[in-house]
Formats: C-alpha cells, structure tokens, sequence
C-alpha cells in the first residue's frame, strides 16, 4: 500500500471519529499512527476526557475485534488471559479464552490494579501471545492494547512497573478541551449523546497498513538524530533514569508511520520530532533535584530535541 493511499485513510477515519469525539483529532491520529507501527498505546487524563469512548469508537471505525477489561484490585490475572476449566460432559479441560484475545484491548483504568495483574499483559503485549498452565496460545493479528490511567495524584492507583510501560510505543497526555471544543460537544450530544459512526476498514487492511510500513526509509541523519534524543536522556543531569534502546526503535517505528500518514515513504527530523515526547514521557525518571524544583519533563524532552538537530 503506497504512503498516499495510507493518509487518505487516516483522515477519513479522523473525519469519521469526528461525529463523536471533538478535539480529539491529534489524539486519533497518534493512537492511529501507534497502530500502524503495531504498537501500544497509553492515554493518561483525569475522568471524563473521553479516553475509553475514544479507543471504542476507533475500534468500530476500524472494523476490528473490541474487548474492554476494567481494572480494579481484585482482577486477576486470568480474568484477562482465560483459564481451563473441566468439562462434565467430554470428561476434558478446556481452554475458556479471557478478554486479551480480540484484535483492540481497552484496559481501562489499568493503574487501579496492583502489579501481578498489570504484569499479565507483557507476554501479550511483547510476544502476542499468553501461556496458560505451560501452553502458549497467540493472539488474533492485528493486536493493540490501548490502556487508560488516571494521574497517580488520583487515590487507589497503583503506578505502572518500568518494565511494563517501556512496552508502550507511547503515551499520550490527555488534556482538558478547550472552550469552544466543549461548545461544540454540547451540540452534537444535544440530540444524540452516542452518534452513528461507519465501519471503513477490517483487519486484513490494518495488516497491509503494517507491513507497508516497513518499507518507509530513513537517512543516515535521522538515525543520528534518534540517537542524540535517547543518548541525551542519559546525560542529562535532570533525569535520573535515561531512556533504553527500546525508546530508540520506538521513534523510529513511529517516525516511519507519521511519514506514512502524512504520504512520504521516508522520514524527515520533523517527524521524529512530532513523537518524541509521547515516546519519552513514560520512559523516563526525573531526578530528585528537578522534582523538587517541579520541573516540567515537556520542558527538558523540547530540550533535549532541540538540541539534537541534524544537518539533513
């Protein structure tokens, strides 16, 4: 599939999201651009922004396999991979399958659980695949978790295990609407506060999307440019704990799906430079001395980009 042909879809499904989600164009696009990489999302914000009608209402534009957990402190793990159980009748266990096997995983409010539940989704989200009782069983192609955390200044959250969040490609700060986009939400729910939306793709064009996508080039420069990012991490005395390599092969998964939907077959710093706070935000610790100086982590990543330019 040409580039071309891959940010006409992205914009008709931004234009068909529209019907319910106002403002949210930026948002959709980057959670369409993670899917495209065939990665993982994280979408932080307070209650009521919209963050789990965002990831339903893609999921039915998108034609694909939808299956929501809400987490809380008592969710096991097998609530979200399945279990065996014994059949009466065929004398035999079966293999009941949770939640986890649909192609888009909303995980809502994941952070309310404790971490032996949050540790559930890593072998899904890295192998695409869940053991139970020693047998692997993979899951459905495409497969994307879009996980849902209220800030950890909200009570009875559980903050997110590094390990765990260094497998979202990326993760995305939800921010309060403006006026006028709360003016317009008013008028469209005035009638119909869960509006229609069309169905444009399926899973085999999601899977085409994917692998045309690894065929996007990148320079000599850019790699140079995704390296001082991510080096830059680990020598600034405002961070505690740089980014890992992981951070490095997420820009550039990222960087090759936003050149993608923006119809280039390479990628130019810009793009890389248009992701590179949603893939650093989680993966890095500020040190001591910028959080008691309340550093803002947007400040220091705008920073550290700058200050890696490349001549192309």
């Amino acid at each position: 599939m040409k580039p071309q042909q891959i940010k006409e879809i992205t914009d008709s499904i931004i234009k068909e999201a529209e019907k319910r989600l106002v403002g949210y164009d930026t948002y959709i696009k980057k959670i369409l651009v993670c899917l495209w990489a065939n990665g993982h999302v994280l979408l932080e914000g307070n209650p009521g922004l919209a963050k789990t009608l965002a990831a339903s209402t893609l999921a039915e534009i998108l034609g694909i396999g939808f299956g929501r957990v809400q987490f809380t402190p008592d969710l096991m793990p097998s609530d979200i991979t399945g279990v065996n159980v014994y059949n009466q009748k065929s004398l035999e266990f079966e293999f009941l399958e949770g939640p986890v096997f649909t192609n888009m995983l909303l995980c809502d409010e994941i952070n309310r659980s404790p971490p032996k539940t949050q540790a559930a989704l890593l072998e899904a989200m890295q192998e695409r695949q869940v053991s139970v009782e020693g047998s692997a069983r993979k899951l459905p192609d495409p497969f994307l978790v879009i996980a849902t955390q209220n800030p950890l200044e909200n009570a009875g959250v559980y903050p997110l295990p590094e390990a765990q969040q260094d497998r979202f490609l990326a993760k995305l700060l939800i921010d309060l609407p403006t006026r006028e986009n709360e003016r317009e939400m008013l008028y469209i729910k005035h009638k119909n506060l869960n509006p229609d939306v069309d169905t444009l793709l399926s899973a085999d064009v999601i899977s085409d999307i994917q692998k045309s996508i690894l065929n996007v080039e990148f320079s000599e420069q850019v790699v140079e440019y995704i390296l001082n990012i991510v080096t830059g991490t680990r020598n600034s005395s405002s961070i505690e704990m740089g980014a890992s390599p992981r951070a490095s092969i997420a820009l550039m998964q990222l960087g090759k799906a936003v050149a993608a939907v923006n119809g280039r077959d390479f990628i130019t710093p810009d793009d890389i430079k248009y992701v590179a706070f949603d893939v650093l935000n989680h993966r890095i610790i500020l040190s001591h001395e910028a959080e008691l100086d309340r550093v803002d982590p947007r400040d220091i990543i705008s920073t550290l980009v700058e200050k890696s330019k490349v001549e192309i």
